[in-house]
């Protein structure tokens, strides 16, 4: 069951959707959110890159630089995160009241973004997280860190926040212990369902894919829940493609396994799995 939900906030203008997004998580299982502020480490940084050739005039001048600019980034934070429980009615508290309900808290850590939330992430049930792009944090770098290293599922919303919990749930089935593992951490949203797609791209005719998406329907059945399978051929704009235009038309929630090519920064996030995290209108629940 969800119960602690951690909740990066980052002070950019994704915030508030991915705050929408987890609260309505939470509203489904009666969860607590913990909104979690990572401020960049300024002083760290300027040892880092002082050097002989660098004067003690330029590092103050970059520190204090990046002091501003991380004092900004923080303030904003804050204001989102109180505006946001203020206009929603939560509660703050750092311990649980009793009964499950719904309440949040803020925290706060100097560090490195992808290391601190990778931490926190391993004591949470789920971690919510902004789509990543070129522009805004969290970057790929925090989300591979959480994916790879915390050991726990995240959830990655849409461009519009989740206005309630997905009455389907399209799982992206491939026999790897990724897609396995996704769907063991999604059990919170499958008990929920009002209906389940298990859906294999067959992209070889090996027929291994589909023995394992029907034993895992079978296995889903044998929990009761309302469960169907499909396969598809990738169409011309290939395997990825074919799974978002499939999850587009339940306007589901889509789970699967982070899996990639072997390349050192493409072995989670290869072409697969970075076409499904930037190109999905649904949003995605994701495991490693």
């Amino acid at each position: 069951m969800i119960r602690n939900i951690l909740v990066p906030s980052t002070g950019s203008d994704s915030d508030t959707t991915v705050f929408g997004s987890a609260l309505a998580v939470a509203r489904a299982f009666g969860a607590h959110l913990e909104f979690l502020h990572i401020r960049v480490d300024a002083l760290s940084i300027g040892s880092i890159v002082s050097n002989e050739a660098t004067s003690a005039k330029l590092i103050a001048e970059l520190i204090e630089r990046m002091e501003g600019e991380a004092n900004q980034r923080e303030r904003k934070a804050k204001q989102v995160f109180e505006s946001f429980c203020q206009g929603e009615g939560l509660a703050i508290s750092e311990t649980p009241a009793g009964a499950p309900s719904v309440t949040a808290a803020w925290l706060r850590e100097v560090g490195s973004e992808p290391y601190c939330v990778t931490e926190y992430a391993r004591a949470a049930d789920l971690l919510v997280i902004g789509r990543p792009s070129d522009v805004e944090e969290p970057s790929f770098e925090t989300l591979e860190a959480a994916l790879l290293n915390a050991g726990r599922p995240i959830l990655i919303p849409a461009a519009t926040p989740i206005a309630g919990p997905p009455d389907t749930v399209v799982i992206a089935w491939k026999s790897t212990q990724e897609a396995a593992r996704a769907v063991t951490a999604a059990m919170p949203f499958l008990s929920i369902a009002q209906h389940i797609e298990i859906i294999t791209v067959v992209e070889d005719e090996s027929g291994s894919e589909e023995a394992g998406a029907a034993r895992l329907t079978a296995n889903l059945r044998w929990h009761g829940f309302p469960v169907s399978l499909r396969h598809l051929q990738p169409d011309v704009n290939g395997a990825a493609e074919t799974l978002l235009t499939a999850a587009r038309e339940r306007s589901a929630l889509l789970v699967m396994g982070g899996y990639g090519h072997s390349r050192l920064r493409e072995w989670i996030f290869g072409g697969f799995t970075r076409r499904v995290l930037r190109g999905a209108e649904v949003p995605v629940l994701i495991a490693h």
